[in-house]
């Protein structure tokens, strides 16, 4: 305490005072954590050129914290940004639940139950929220940290106490999940990834937004989101997508918070996918 005292006395006796001092830290703050830039890669230069400079416009008047991350296995195209940035899940989660689902019945050997099919099919294509949660009670945390692993989700933190929405998830995570699904591997098998693509193919058309925003004609579509509402950082809305055909073949995840509504969120999401899909076509 008495350091604290002598600190402001000295720092008074310099002819600052307090009200001073702190605005001038509080100003040196932006400068010193600079919001991270998009990040791009690309066998192709100028698509990686074109894609960081474009979604890098798309969020400039954007409010919120957003992570984006992009895969193309045609091109391979990489961006990223906040890769790492841990968010709230939400219903994106879901797509992890019934990976496991499935990594758990083929190291048993089995075909999923009608129970389990019918539960699986509301939690995807109308985003059920009963229905996760029996899926992720039926489960249990054992089974799917098991199914983490193994996915090599290490950043990925599922949530205590059946609060799966409240799973801590990563772009990076996000994107290796999505890889998954969309080619061979020795994680999920052949079957498990076309039922989970199937699922996401027959999303009901009210929550088929975000990722698949101005996505052209003769691309398939694969997408699942999430939106949640809490106390602090606002809004959470999220989106992923995989998407293939017209010599591409791309995965897209988006995770925001700090939204003031539901809607902004989206059109967020949006604004990053719209160009996105036009920057890989041209």
């Amino acid at each position: 305490m008495t350091h604290g005292i002598s600190r402001r006395a000295r720092v008074v006796a310099g002819g600052l005072t307090a009200g001073v001092l702190i605005s001038g830290v509080a100003a040196a703050t932006p400068a010193a954590a600079a919001a991270p830039a998009v990040a791009c890669t690309s066998s192709k230069a100028a698509l990686a050129a074109k894609l960081k400079t474009d979604i890098t416009a798309a969020l400039a008047h954007r409010s919120g914290t957003v992570a984006v991350g992009l895969y193309d296995r045609t091109t391979k195209t990489n961006c990223t940004l906040r890769a790492g940035s841990a968010y709230d899940s939400a219903s994106v989660v879901k797509v992890t639940v019934l990976a496991t689902l499935l990594w758990d019945a083929k190291k048993h050997n089995r075909y999923l139950t009608s129970t389990e099919n019918s539960l699986a099919t509301a939690m995807i294509t109308k985003s059920d929220n009963t229905a996760t949660s029996k899926l992720w009670k039926q489960l249990g945390l054992t089974k799917i940290k098991g199914f983490l692993t193994a996915a090599k989700m290490t950043q990925t933190k599922p949530g205590a106490n059946g609060y799966w929405g409240l799973t801590q998830i990563t772009v990076t995570d996000e994107q290796k999940l999505l890889a998954l699904v969309t080619a061979k591997n020795t994680v999920l098998s052949d079957n498990s990834r076309d039922y989970i693509q199937k699922l996401m193919g027959k999303v009901v058309s009210s929550q088929r937004w975000g990722t698949p925003y101005g996505v052209p004609s003769g691309v398939s579509v694969h997408v699942k989101n999430g939106w949640l509402q809490r106390s602090t950082q606002g809004w959470r809305v999220h989106s992923v997508g995989t998407f293939k055909g017209r010599g591409h073949d791309y995965t897209i995840t988006v995770l925001t918070h700090g939204n003031s509504t539901m809607n902004y969120g989206i059109t967020t999401i949006q604004g990053v996918a719209k160009v996105v899909h036009r920057d890989l076509m041209s």
